[in-house]
């Protein structure tokens, strides 16, 4: 079986701070055990509105939120233990209103998919990973960036391991699985249903009726991590611009966290070895194997239109036909849609 100090993990994101609340205590129990993390951003989060009221009359941060966003990217990795790598596009912001106005020149969601994904290529080819995660094809939200990331991700999983492809980008690397983030209604109800057991208003229902309008998504992998949860909300509150240290995403005290639902959870979608779900190990099928490494750089099998043969591949999602729609939603009658505004895509 491989030891863990020899297995590797890559987690592409869209925007600073994405990584910090989505699968953060994933890769901070990872990173912990040994395995190497490295967090990708594609963008910098140029155009991410400032949150925290504390800091949006900063002058500082008003003059340089490029930097500031940096600067706040290089504390959330040090704080969960990962390496990481920008991938250099800028961010497109989240157009609004009907009809939709063009998204700005030369940002990252108008990035030609071969350029972006040649890019990833090369970090793939230089970090080496044995496991790739991402978003689902609607970008667990639709916001451009999000989905392109997606696009970009799943592209570079399939060429990064043919020596065909971006020649110039390194010795080829064939990742062995590829997961999606997931974001799990029956995790937001269960600590709703935890925090008005316990006496406190549910503070999930604007997240709810977000979730609820997108397609079920069938999760396959759950990690327990809880130990590993204040790690995950320190890393957000090193996002100080983008995170109200007095909002949503720490309500629920951790030990009740803990209690309700001490696992983040991921849908498995392409594997090139064996497996069988659900799982709890991200690098289940590829801990069995005798040297991963002579296995990730032989050139994979793939079928005559050049497509990877997958040992296994992810479920569609559930009712397909729902609409997906960044439209505010406001499920507690506070006059705001509270996952809009916590994930930070409000421009």
């Amino acid at each position: 079986m491989t030891p863990t100090r020899a297995l590797r993990l890559m987690a592409v994101h869209a925007h600073p701070d994405d990584e910090s609340s989505k699968g953060a205590a994933t890769s901070a129990k990872y990173a912990s055990e040994g395995v190497e993390v490295r967090v990708v951003s594609c963008t910098g989060g140029e155009r991410g509105d400032i949150l925290n009221e504390a800091l949006k009359n900063d002058a500082h941060t008003l003059q340089d939120i490029a930097q500031v966003r940096r600067d706040e990217m290089a504390r959330a990795a040090a704080v969960l233990g990962v390496s990481h790598t920008w991938l250099g596009f800028v961010d497109s912001g989240l157009p609004e209103g009907d009809p939709l106005p063009p998204l700005p020149e030369g940002c990252f969601a108008l990035e030609p998919v071969d350029v972006a994904a040649e890019a990833l290529v090369r970090v793939i080819r230089e970090f080496r990973p044995h496991v790739v995660t991402t978003y689902d094809e609607n970008g667990g939200y639709p916001h451009p960036d999000h989905v392109q990331t997606h696009v970009v991700t799943v592209a570079a999983f399939r060429a990064a391991g043919d020596p065909d492809a971006f020649p110039h980008a390194g010795a080829p690397w064939q990742p062995l699985k590829l997961y999606y983030n997931g974001w799990s209604v029956e995790r937001m109800e269960r600590l709703d249903a935890a925090m008005v057991e316990a006496g406190h208003e549910p503070p999930y229902r604007d997240w709810l009726v977000n979730l609820r309008r997108r397609p079920t998504r069938a999760l396959t992998t759950r990690v327990p991590c809880a130990d590993h949860f204040a790690a995950r909300d320190d890393a957000l509150r090193a996002h100080a611009t983008q995170v109200d240290p007095d909002g949503h995403w720490f309500e629920v005290p951790l030990e009740l966290q803990r209690q309700a639902w001490p696992t983040e959870d991921f849908e498995l979608a392409r594997s090139l070895v064996p497996v069988s779900v659900p799982e709890e190990d991200l690098f289940a099928g590829v801990r069995e194997l005798e040297d991963p490494d002579e296995v990730c750089r032989r050139a994979p099998a793939r079928t005559p239109d050049g497509e990877l043969v997958l040992a296994f591949v992810g479920e569609p999602p559930l009712d397909e036909g729902l609409a997906l729609s960044t439209t505010p939603q406001d499920g507690d009658g506070d006059g705001r849609d509270d996952m809009r505004s916590e994930e930070g895509h409000t421009t």
